[in-house]
């Protein structure tokens, strides 16, 4: 039942790696202060290349890296050649070869290079010679190379030119700092509100202490202007987002954008898109890649997201994060970066029954467009089952299946691979899991059922497996059962998210209100569609030119924090549901 058709669809489904994490409960940064250990997947900080005609990504704790030849299947290669347990590796081409660097505090970070990833040929060309974190390496059109590094919330990041032997050519040049009075997307806290009465996003709150994490480095020059890319506030955060300073020179003065923040998504099924790379494939098209956040199980459990990017001709960069989880064409050629997704969610708060529960973790989690909470079954033996019911036959396009970690830190084995993060904290990679079983149906009636997938037939592991089916199908029932699972942990489901085409019309239109409630913020009103299920506010700096957004279900007004205090903005909020998306007017933020 797989189609052949260039779909795909957020968060991208990576067999992402295990991290084992141990923390001694003293001062130890993570959700709180108790002794406790976390087993869950993650994959971060993802750093894009495309060389000798082939995708190559790396991302952080991951033991190896990911290789594709058309952004959509991504093939997981192991090496031990390179430091698996250093931070934000980057890649970039250097001189024809591939330079890889990853992030120590205190200790010299070395450089590897490879002409055949796929060969595991990694060699380190020099052990380096200072310590640097979030690295990104440039190489200028007349052949210099640059690095530039920074992760604090109180240091800028640091830009220098290197030798051959990559050894910093004079003092690094302070680039940029965090400016929260004027940069609202900067401010620290989810949904940009610097207070929370939730334990766990109250201890990130003290240690961030209201200053943001600028970090993430990423240079790309476009038209002679250099592009310095930044993320900021922090990872853990829905807010996660990736900014820019454009220079006419490597090393600058840089000027900070008031598009900024390019690349982000604070709304919707998983959240998140800071600390990334912008990239060009080979017809011509730009992509950003960057990190999305779940952050439960532990702050630094997260996924990677890919999103169509360009320039505009004044030279504007941004993304495409409209409906950003939902599936996307990637066509074999050049194509508009603002098409819209071929489909719509249908699953939206549907039914949800299951074989049985653990306490806390319904099957309605599965339905909610909530990645961060999820359906937990009540034991751990095969069999278990999730049926959504969408009640009513529509036709269904594709269906996407999203696992998650449960409990996995009081089952799994101990890992040997690791090493002490900090003093409390010992952090360890699994070399290898099992892959998950599940197997996947869709029926009309309830009773006579058709396999979408059955992941014991391939061994694969798909932790969020997308589904386009080569014909559309009448459809009301899908099953997820779960087989084996990694560390033979509890079957858990995060999402069962259908998509297709409704039988009704798309919602009507709403028009927005909106006005300045201070420098960084605007209040933003509308009133209900029928038939809507949620909307997506889109503003920017011209009515034409509307390239942030973000999405709600079940609301009628945002507090959009995250404006620069120094620029106007245009909003329009669109109405969305199974029968299509209805573009609102823009209309100014008075």
């Amino acid at each position: 039942m797989r189609s052949s058709r260039r779909v795909l669809c957020n968060p991208l489904d990576l067999a992402y790696r295990y991290q084992d994490i141990r923390a001694t409960g003293s001062a130890d940064g993570m959700n709180n202060s108790e002794p406790r250990r976390s087993v869950h997947r993650e994959a971060a900080d993802p750093s894009v290349v495309l060389y000798r005609d082939r995708f190559y990504m790396f991302v952080s704790m991951s033991a190896g890296f990911w290789h594709s030849e058309d952004l959509l299947r991504w093939e997981y290669r192991p090496t031990s050649k390179l430091p698996a347990l250093d931070y934000a590796p980057d890649v970039r081409e250097v001189d024809g070869a591939l330079y890889i660097s990853a992030s120590r505090k205190t200790d010299n970070c070395p450089f590897f290079r490879s002409v055949d990833p796929l060969a595991d040929d990694f060699v380190e060309v020099t052990p380096g010679t200072f310590p640097f974190w979030d690295p990104n390496l440039f190489q200028d059109d007349d052949g210099d190379v640059y690095l530039y590094w920074g992760c604090d919330n109180n240091t800028p990041l640091y830009g220098a030119r290197l030798s051959g032997t990559f050894e910093q050519i004079g003092e690094p040049t302070p680039l940029i700092r965090a400016d929260v009075a004027t940069h609202g997307w900067e401010q620290v806290g989810e949904d940009y509100i610097g207070t929370s009465a939730h334990p766990d996003q109250a201890a990130v709150l003290s240690r961030l202490q209201g200053k943001p994490y600028i970090e993430g480095a990423w240079m790309t020059k476009h038209d002679g202007m250099y592009y310095l890319q930044y993320a900021a506030p922090a990872t853990q955060l829905n807010t996660y987002a990736d900014g820019y300073y454009t220079a006419p020179s490597p090393l600058g003065p840089f000027e900070y954008s008031l598009d900024s923040p390019f690349s982000s998504k604070p709304g919707g099924f998983i959240t998140g898109a800071g600390h990334g790379s912008t990239f060009q494939d080979r017809h011509g098209n730009w992509w950003h890649a960057s990190t999305m956040r779940i952050s439960v199980n532990d702050d630094f459990e997260r996924r990677v997201g890919i999103f169509p990017a360009g320039f505009d001709r004044d030279g504007v960069l941004f993304c495409n994060q409209n409906f950003a989880d939902y599936p996307f064409v990637v066509p074999d050629g050049p194509f508009d970066p603002w098409t819209p997704p071929p489909w719509m969610l249908l699953s939206y708060k549907a039914h949800t029954t299951a074989s049985s529960s653990a306490p806390g973790h319904t099957p309605t989690s599965a339905a909610d467009e909530d990645i961060r909470t999820w359906w937990a079954a009540g034991g751990r033996e095969p069999g278990e089952s999730l049926t959504v019911d969408l009640g009513t036959s529509k036709t269904v396009h594709a269906v996407q299946i999203n696992l998650a970690d449960h409990e996995l830190g009081d089952i799994a084995p101990q890992t040997a691979e690791g090493a002490d993060w900090n003093p409390h904290i010992w952090r360890g990679i699994f070399p290898t899991h099992e892959p998950a079983e599940t197997v996947v149906e869709i029926s009309p009636d309830g009773r006579q059922w058709t396999v979408l997938r059955d992941s014991r037939e391939t061994n694969t592991d798909a932790p969020h497996a997308f589904m386009v089916l080569d014909t559309p199908l009448r459809a009301r029932f899908v099953r997820v059962t779960g087989g084996r699972m990694p560390f033979d942990g509890v079957f858990a489901v995060s999402g069962v998210r259908v998509f297709g085409t409704g039988d009704g019309a798309a919602p009507r239109s709403v028009r927005a209100q909106a006005r300045r409630v201070d420098g960084r913020t605007a209040r933003v009103e509308w009133d209900a569609a029928t038939e809507a299920t949620g909307y997506n506010i889109r503003y920017g700096r011209h009515p034409q030119k509307l390239y942030h957004s973000w999405q709600v279900h079940e609301r009628t007004s945002l507090d959009l924090r995250s404006l620069n205090a120094d620029a106007e903005y245009w909003v329009a909020v669109d109405a969305f549901g199974e029968g299509g998306i209805t573009p609102g007017e823009p209309v100014p933020v008075t």
